[in-house]
């Protein structure tokens, strides 16, 4: 295995560096146990200085732990690890981040009540005499790092309210901010649009010319393959391989990640919609989105399409009742729903899978089977006590059905992988045996083995007469899976596309405003 990743390194740090520079960090035969449980049995990665590094591997593969190994949050049990040549060991985060690493986790850490200037520089705050905090030089500066990523955000907003794109953004400025020698980016691209992934490619060669040593982790290969030099992939806790992005195919990656070969991430279908489930009418919410008409049949899955910002979340909590609409209607197998309740919405049969499952559809604290039975209570419930048998049988059904990967049922959901706690909150409506499942972004943040997984259960769910509104940012997601497909713009409806017709680039120009007119 050494042997391995010596030759297959070398080539590609002389192909990248002119000068061929000595490695920034270097990590050997790294481990780390929790009790019984082996998180990492051989983490093994080397860096150079101006070269984006892939780190790939399906949840569970040991990724996170090695992370946060070099973020100082786990204490490595065994290996080595050295940087600039000496060799280090970090006690803490701020040991980490005094040497020179940063990272941006998968999911934002911001404080909400604080402003965006004070998240990036929170704890190292530019103080004036008498040691007061100032402001006025911590917004210049904040101001200076949004123009270095290309973007437009005021520092002096309040973080709450903002969307997961911009947490994200604000994140990024928070990891570059610390001028880290080594910048290590857990998914952050899995809420952006394309145009914002762009930019943060843009950013990333900024970052390499400046001689920083990126450490990239996604589950989107085609990012992988168009932003990074070399990959390094494990699977099971251990080292895979380490090879140059031009030596592999994505099959060659999946296979590696998986071991096993992946025929089709969304499978081939051809389906036959029912009746209508779900008929909306000229839904409009002032000043987010106007005069929304569509309808979803019976064992068809809407794609709904469009860039952040476009309305996307907003017209489906809208039609869940979450948010009240100001005009419009929405019918379920031909009856009016009551606007603004969620409740008469999960009567009439439907199931709403938020996009921020840690925040809106999960209680992290709380055990993985409380948490599948959540939307059940009523039914599980007698006398108003809630049977831990039923709630039991319950969850150990679907963790059945739905292959959920866990320790025991009465562990904190936050110990699961992304994918496996999206399978929970998928667990929760689906014991509810909805009529119209409602589901955004519903791979976001998992691995390429989870996706596929999941692309699975929704053709499953349809083929039982299921309706499916799903929303999703990854375009080879919404062409690969979706029956129909619509745009939002700005709030409106751009376009509407049948499977056959639909293309990206018809998607993106619907998506920017340039086709108005209906393509279906």
């Amino acid at each position: 295995m050494e042997d391995e990743e010596t030759a297959v390194s070398s080539g590609p740090a002389d192909l990248n560096h002119v000068d061929s520079p000595a490695a920034v960090l270097v990590v050997e035969g790294a481990t780390k146990f929790f009790g019984p449980v082996k998180a990492l049995v051989d983490g093994s990665i080397t860096l150079y200085p101006g070269e984006a590094h892939a780190l790939l591997g399906e949840n569970g593969a040991g990724k996170s732990t090695l992370v946060k190994i070099l973020a100082g949050v786990h204490d490595a049990d065994g290996g080595r690890m050295t940087l600039d040549g000496q060799t280090v060991r970090f006690s803490n985060p701020i040991d980490a981040r005094e040497a020179g690493v940063s990272v941006i986790y998968q999911e934002p850490t911001l404080f909400p009540d604080l402003s965006v200037a004070e998240n990036i520089f929170m704890g190292r705050h530019p103080l004036r005499s008498g040691k007061r905090i100032d402001r006025a030089e911590m917004m210049r500066r904040s101001r200076d790092v949004f123009e270095r990523l290309g973007v437009q955000m005021s520092p002096s907003r309040t973080a709450r309210g903002l969307s997961v794109a911009d947490q994200q953004i604000v994140e990024i400025a928070k990891a570059i901010s610390f001028n880290a020698k080594i910048i290590i980016m857990d998914e952050p691209t899995a809420a952006l649009t394309e145009v914002e992934v762009q930019r943060l490619f843009d950013v990333v060669a900024t970052l390499r010319k400046e001689g920083a040593a990126i450490m990239f982790i996604s589950h989107r290969l085609e990012e992988v393959f168009a932003m990074c030099q070399r990959v390094t992939i494990m699977r099971d806790g251990a080292f895979v391989r380490t090879s140059a992005i031009g030596d592999l195919t994505i099959d060659e990656v999946i296979y590696s990640m998986v071991g096993r070969d992946i025929v089709s991430l969304y499978g081939d279908h051809t389906r036959t919609p029912g009746l209508n489930v779900l008929e909306v009418e000229h839904l409009t919410r002032e000043g987010v989105f106007t005069d929304i008409s569509f309808n979803v049949r019976a064992g068809e899955i809407v794609g709904l399409a469009g860039l952040v910002g476009a309305g996307r979340t907003e017209v489906a909590r809208g039609i869940f009742g979450i948010d009240r609409v100001d005009a419009g209607s929405v019918r379920v197998m031909g009856q009016n729903l009551k606007s603004g309740s969620p409740l008469a919405a999960m009567r009439a049969g439907i199931g709403f899978v938020p996009e921020d499952r840690r925040q809106q559809g999960l209680v992290m604290e709380m055990a993985i089977d409380r948490n599948a039975s959540l939307a059940s209570i009523h039914e599980l419930s007698r006398f108003g006590l809630i049977r831990k048998s039923s709630e039991r049988k319950l969850a150990s059904e679907w963790a059945a059905r739905l292959q959920l990967k866990f320790g025991r049922f009465s562990n904190p959901v936050k110990t699961l992988s992304g994918g496996n706690q999206q399978k929970v909150v998928l667990a929760k409506w689906l014991s509810r045996k909805p009529r119209l499942l409602i589901i955004d972004e519903p791979t976001r943040g998992i691995d390429i083995g989870t996706k596929a997984e999941v692309h699975r259960l929704l053709g499953e769910l349809v083929e039982q007469g299921i309706a499916i509104l799903m929303i999703s940012s990854e375009m080879p997601e919404v062409l690969g899976v979706a029956d129909r497909i619509l745009v939002l713009h700005e709030g409106h409806l751009a376009g509407e596309f049948s499977r056959e017709d639909a293309d990206e680039a018809s998607i993106m120009r619907a998506a920017a405003g340039q086709m108005k007119a209906s393509a279906s």
